[in-house]
Parts: C-alpha cells; sequence; structure tokens
C-alpha cells in the first residue's frame, strides 16, 4: 500500500459521502428512510454522508438501488470508491496514543496539496524536531508512561515525512513570535529547532513567516487554525481547529472565507520568508 492510497482513504470517504448525500436529496429521500433501507439509524447516514465512517458494499449497494442508481458504469465507480475508501492508513498503527479525532486530521493532511496554518503556542508539528517534540508532548501529558510519550513523538516524525515526498504539498506557515521564545527543553534543544527552522524554510514547498511581537495586534486574535486544500476538485477547502478533546473542521463556504481573509492578513503583515529567515537567525545568536 502506497502513502497516497492510505492518505487517500479519508478523503476518498468524503468524497464517497457527499456523493451518496447528493443523490439522496436529488430523490427527495429523508435520512431516515435512507437508514431504514439499510438497517441503520438517521445518525449512521448522517455519518456516513460526512465521510466519518467506513463504508458496507452491501450498504453502499442498497443506497445506490434505493436512489435510483441503475446505470452499470456509475454503480462500480461508486463501489470502486467505497473499496478504497476503507484501505487504512498508516497512522491507524499508532491507534494506541492517537485519539480518534485526531485520526481523522492526519488522513487529510497527508491527502493535503496545500496545507496553511498559524501557531502561536508551539512551532507545528511538521516543523518539530524530535527533541523539541519530545518537550511538547511532556509538557502536555505530565505523568504519562514513557512508551506513551515516545509513540507520539514517533508519530510526529513520521507525519513530517510528507514534507519530503514525491509529491510533496506546499505548506505556508505563520508562527507568533510568541511560539518561538517560549521555551521548550533545554537552550541546546531550542537552538537546534531555531536551526531546523532555518533550514525548512529554504525548502522549495515550505512558506515560513514570523509574525513579530513589535507588529502589534493582528488578524490572528482568534489563536491557531490549519487550513487544507486537496488536489480533488470535488473536496472543498477545510478549516481544522484543535480543542483540548475534540476538533472542529469548517467547510461552510462564508466560513472558510473568513479564515482565508485572516491568513491572507498574517502573510501579508509578516515580514517576507527571506526576512523572517533573518529574524530566526537573530533570535538563534540570542540562545
Amino acid at each position: 500500500m502506497s502513502a497516497s492510497e492510505s492518505s487517500g482513504s479519508v478523503v476518498r470517504r468524503i468524497l464517497l459521502g457527499s456523493q451518496l448525500r447528493r443523490l439522496r436529496e436529488s430523490r427527495g429521500i429523508t435520512r431516515e428512510a435512507a437508514g431504514y433501507s439499510i438497517r441503520a439509524s438517521e445518525s449512521k447516514i448522517s455519518r456516513m454522508e460526512l465521510g466519518r465512517v467506513s463504508f458496507k458494499a452491501r450498504d453502499v449497494e442498497d443506497l445506490l438501488t434505493l436512489y435510483g442508481v441503475n446505470d452499470a458504469r456509475e454503480r462500480d465507480a461508486l463501489l470502486a470508491l467505497a473499496r478504497e475508501a476503507n484501505v487504512a492508513g498508516w497512522w491507524h498503527s499508532y491507534g494506541d496514543v492517537l485519539p480518534g479525532w485526531f485520526q481523522t486530521y492526519v488522513g487529510l493532511e497527508s491527502a493535503a496539496s496545500l496545507i496553511r496554518t498559524y501557531e502561536v503556542q508551539f512551532v507545528h508539528g511538521l516543523l518539530q524536531t524530535e527533541a523539541y517534540a519530545h518537550a511538547v508532548v511532556s509538557r502536555g501529558m505530565p505523568g504519562a508512561p514513557a512508551a506513551d510519550v515516545e509513540r507520539r513523538v514517533a508519530l510526529r516524525q513520521e507525519r513530517q515525512k510528507l514534507l519530503v515526498a514525491e509529491r510533496a504539498p506546499e505548506l505556508h506557515c505563520v508562527l507568533d513570535e510568541a511560539a518561538l521564545r517560549r521555551p521548550y527543553g533545554d537552550r541546546a534543544v531550542m537552538r537546534g529547532q531555531l536551526q531546523h527552522l532555518i533550514d525548512m524554510s529554504e525548502r522549495p514547498n515550505v512558506r515560513l513567516q514570523v509574525m513579530p511581537f513589535h507588529f502589534g495586534g493582528h488578524a490572528g486574535e482568534s489563536g491557531a487554525f490549519t487550513m487544507l486544500r486537496f488536489p480533488e476538485s470535488d473536496l472543498s477547502d477545510l478549516v481544522y481547529l484543535e480543542q483540548l478533546t475534540s476538533a472542529l473542521y469548517l467547510d461552510k463556504p462564508d466560513e472558510v472565507a473568513q479564515y482565508e481573509r485572516v491568513m491572507g492578513c498574517l502573510q501579508a503583515d509578516s515580514p517576507s520568508p527571506e526576512d523572517s529567515r533573518d529574524l530566526l537567525r537573530g533570535l538563534l545568536q540570542l540562545n
């Protein structure tokens, strides 16, 4: 199984779910009636249409029959999509330390063609060194078994392979200066992290900017967020907002547009990637 196959499974679930919803609505069939046809609840249909559960071939076949999809080619294409959507991603092997709600994000992140993010508390996970990640995870999980900490750090390192893959996505990251000045680990850890940011910022697919303290108040007042764009034209941009025990995924055009505006302002108001790299070098000299 290739990385693209495993990462694409989450996207395919969402695509299949959206097509099933479109077919149901075009026939004027309620979720309750659709659920009855496959011996399931209305909430199960809702989860299927949102791409939050795996698909049984029999359920998809029964729904397609209910929705009047009789063309063999159309049925075969949707059933093939269902099979592809059930492929387990590499991150499932970390299920012992990975919350279910974050598994969805890792899959979406792996399938994105453009990742735009703003961070204020610490360096974004895709750009963390192993030592820095260990310090962040340890601080966030006080008293956790050392094995769990190591597993979470290993997961973070595995995610980072995305940026050096053959079809690596673009990463546009704005880091608040607070994330760079807040120490995680000792001076050696912070120096290593700053140097890593300098090195990564020189990659052609990475655009790294720093929002400096001296700018004052800025558009990112609501806190950290991540925006994901996918190569599939049928899939809209998503905004990911992480919380302590769950996450929000926003895809309504008007909500996504507001975050687009904020990200645009953050990028416009922050020093250029070249100037931000100089700022990082200055911070490195201070550590």
